[in-house]
Parts: structure tokens; C-alpha cells; sequence
């Protein structure tokens, strides 16, 4: 169930590989200072307000607000209140000269007021965080399968009876993400950029499909208004004749899945240009399949990118990926974790990571044709897909 806590042994177990990674990494750390939300979760199995301090003996969550609610919640074993950062120096009296950061996510507001109280030099560790978030334990690919199949079921079976004359983007966006909530979802999407919180996903019509998105992703939109690149337009409605782009997350406990679905609204064939959409389809599903084939222990991603762009069609290449330099993400806790595959990532892929694979093509003057699912990176043969087929049904006819 979604309200049921982190295991204790799960909670343990990440806070052992994080010393023994630390150790590896940097020998001499004496002190891990951690303040981000997601990081919390991760080692402690709750996001209330507050700093987790590790140390080679010790794991400390000090928790501002609300102390109460992490103990109902949380099954780590040291979780005291906080009124100030002053209160870490009391249970740490020797703080040490470096102690490392989150510093992708730790803001400069809060360094100055930890460093008020606890004079230190911060030293990034953001290496090993995300080397450990990357490989997924039982528990977490757990979630990651429920979420999984319930994004599978939504967007292939539920999602195409959605689709009708005069709905708007954002209402056909909402109404999807209503049923995956009804069914058990989270609700919302997770970016380690702080000010990437992507609510809902998007919905785009043909040429809105196209747009320039806030975020670092082929799929565009034009949003619900300059301020929310995300969800799609009110105004802009589906009619015949349209490609309806669906790229939307779905969540369980914490954890995402990542998947894309092109539907083809009308009879393809009646498209000026239906040869070309339907081919343009094609390709992405033949690149998604060798993409998935690829993903296995020991395989490389800048090397399954460099192999991918050389597969691409020529007829498609300038549009492949619509400018964008990567062709699939590590998911777990957060949309946009590591690895890439995309150049300069060269550390070898592991059994357990999971991967969204998004091979997508903009079709200049048409409308942006993709498909996109989560894959679990297996101890032998191929990646297996969470969220479902990449090869589903393309025209929808009213």
C-alpha cells in the first residue's frame, strides 16, 4: 500500500552501501549533511523539513517540522526534533573542517544558515548519490513494476476512449492523470531540478507537439500559459485529422515511470502526409526495440547512443529526438536521474538500473511522433519493459 513505510532493513541497508560508497570515494570523510527532500526519503522513508547527518558511526535525522509525523512514518531508528541548526552542533560537537553535500540541490540560503552554526567547507558527493540511487534494490523496483502496470493500463486502454471532438489538451491531460489517481498513483512527477516540478505530463496536439517545453525533453507543448509549459492548452481542441502526443508519468510510493504513446486521430491514410507519420512511427518503434535490446549488464550508454544515431533514418535524422542530445534517462525517485544515454556517460550499465527510452521524431509542419517506456535493466538478455508495449495502436477513429 502507498501509506506503508519504507522497511527498517531497506533504510538500513541504503545507509550501509552510502558508507561503504563514501569510503571508496573519498577515505577520509568523517560527515554527510543532507537537506533535500528526495535525499530524506531515500535514507530515512520520510520528506518532513529537516537535515540527516551521517557520519562513519552514526545516522542522525534531525527534524524541524514535523517531528511527529516523521515518527509515525519513518522506520529510522534515530529521528530527534531540531528548532535550529544549533541543535546539530550540540549532538556534534566536533564538527569536522569538510563535510559533504547534496550540492546539486543544497541552496546557497541554506549552506549560509548550517554554516551560522557549523563553521565547515562543503565538498560536493553528489557522485555517489546518484551512483547509488541508479541501481534499484527488490523493494524499490517493487514499486517501480506497480507503477509500471498501472501506467501501462491507463495509457493503452484507458486513454484511447478518451479521445474525442472538442477536448482541450489539458483537459485530455487531466482526465488521464485522473484515472491513474484513481488507481493508486502519486500524482505528481519529480525533477532534481528544484524548479522543475512537472504536476501532471503533457498532452499535445499535432503542431502544439512541436513547442519549446520548459524542460530538457523532445516533447513539447504549449502549456496552460507562458508560466506552466506543462499539461497542455485550454483552448487548442482535438479534432479529426490530429496527432495526439501523450508523454506522462505515473507514480507509486515515491517512484516513477516514464512512458509516451502517438495516436492518430482519424483514418492516417485521409493525411495528406499519413505515409510519412506512419514511417516516422515505425522508426521509433525499431529504435526503441534495439535500444532495449542493447540495455545490459556491462553495455555502455555514450556507446548505445553513437550506435543508435548511426541506425536512424536518413530521412529523419534532422528531426530525430527534435534537437534534444540524449535518447533515454535513468527514473527512479526523481524523472531526470543518472545515467544518460547520451555522450559522455561511459560508466557501464548495471543489472537493476532502470531506464526510460524516448525515441522521438519531429516532423516539421506535422507534429512531433514518439514512443517512450521504462525498462528494467535484467542480470541476463534484454531490458524488460515496466510500462508495457511500444508497438500499440495508432489510429483512433471517432
Amino acid at each position: 500500500m502507498p501509506h506503508t513505510p519504507v522497511p527498517a532493513d531497506e533504510l538500513s541497508a541504503r545507509i550501509d552501501r552510502l558508507r561503504c560508497a563514501m569510503s571508496r570515494r573519498y577515505p577520509d570523510w568523517s560527515m554527510l549533511l543532507l537537506d533535500n527532500k528526495i535525499d530524506l526519503y531515500y535514507f530515512t522513508g520520510t520528506m518532513q523539513e529537516g537535515a540527516l547527518v551521517i557520519t562513519p558511526g552514526q545516522a542522525v535525522l534531525f527534524v524541524r517540522h514535523s517531528f511527529d509525523c516523521a515518527v509515525k512514518e519513518s522506520l529510522f531508528p534515530d529521528i530527534r526534533p531540531m528548532g535550529s541548526f544549533r541543535t546539530i552542533r550540540e549532538a556534534f560537537p566536533d564538527i569536522p573542517e569538510t563535510v559533504h553535500v547534496a550540492a546539486r540541490t543544497m541552496t546557497l540560503q541554506k549552506l549560509t544558515l548550517l554554516q551560522k552554526h557549523l563553521p565547515f567547507a562543503p565538498q560536493a558527493a553528489d557522485d555517489v548519490l546518484s551512483g547509488l540511487r541508479a541501481v534499484k534494490s527488490e523493494y524499490e523496483l517493487s514499486c517501480m513494476r506497480r507503477a509500471g502496470k498501472l501506467h501501462q493500463t491507463v495509457i493503452e486502454e484507458v486513454a484511447p476512449a478518451l479521445l474525442r471532438h472538442g477536448v482541450s489538451e489539458a483537459r485530455l491531460c487531466s482526465e488521464i492523470c485522473t484515472f491513474m489517481l484513481d488507481r493508486g498513483a502519486m500524482g505528481i512527477s519529480r525533477y532534481n531540478q528544484p524548479a522543475a516540478e512537472d504536476v501532471l505530463g503533457i498532452a499535445s496536439f499535432s503542431e502544439n507537439s512541436l513547442r519549446a517545453s520548459a524542460l530538457d525533453s523532445p516533447s513539447g507543448n504549449v502549456g496552460t500559459c507562458i508560466a506552466m509549459k506543462s499539461i497542455g492548452s485550454s483552448e487548442r481542441c482535438l479534432h479529426e485529422g490530429d496527432i495526439v502526443l501523450l508523454d506522462i508519468p505515473c507514480g507509486y510510493a515515491g517512484y516513477h515511470t516514464d512512458k509516451t504513446i502517438t495516436f492518430y486521430f482519424g483514418e492516417l491514410a485521409k493525411h495528406p502526409q499519413g505515409a510519412l507519420i506512419r514511417a516516422a512511427r515505425e522508426q521509433c518503434v525499431f529504435l526503441e526495440n534495439e535500444i532495449a535490446c542493447m540495455l545490459q549488464p556491462g553495455a555502455v550508454p555514450a556507446e548505445i547512443y553513437e550506435k543508435i544515431l548511426a541506425c536512424v533514418d536518413p530521412a529523419f535524422r534532422s528531426g530525430f529526438m527534435n534537437a534534444c542530445k540524449f535518447l533515454g534517462h535513468s527514473i527512479g525517485l526523481t524523472m531526470d536521474e543518472t545515467p544518460v544515454l547520451a555522450k559522455g556517460f561511459s560508466a557501464p550499465l548495471e543489472a537493476g538500473m532502470t531506464i526510460a527510452v524516448e525515441p522521438k521524431i519531429a516532423l516539421d509542419g506535422i507534429g512531433l511522433v514518439g514512443c517512450e517506456n521504462t525498462y528494467e535493466i535484467l542480470p541476463h538478455g534484454p531490458a524488460h519493459s515496466l510500462t508495457g508495449s511500444c508497438d500499440t495502436t495508432m489510429e483512433i477513429t471517432s
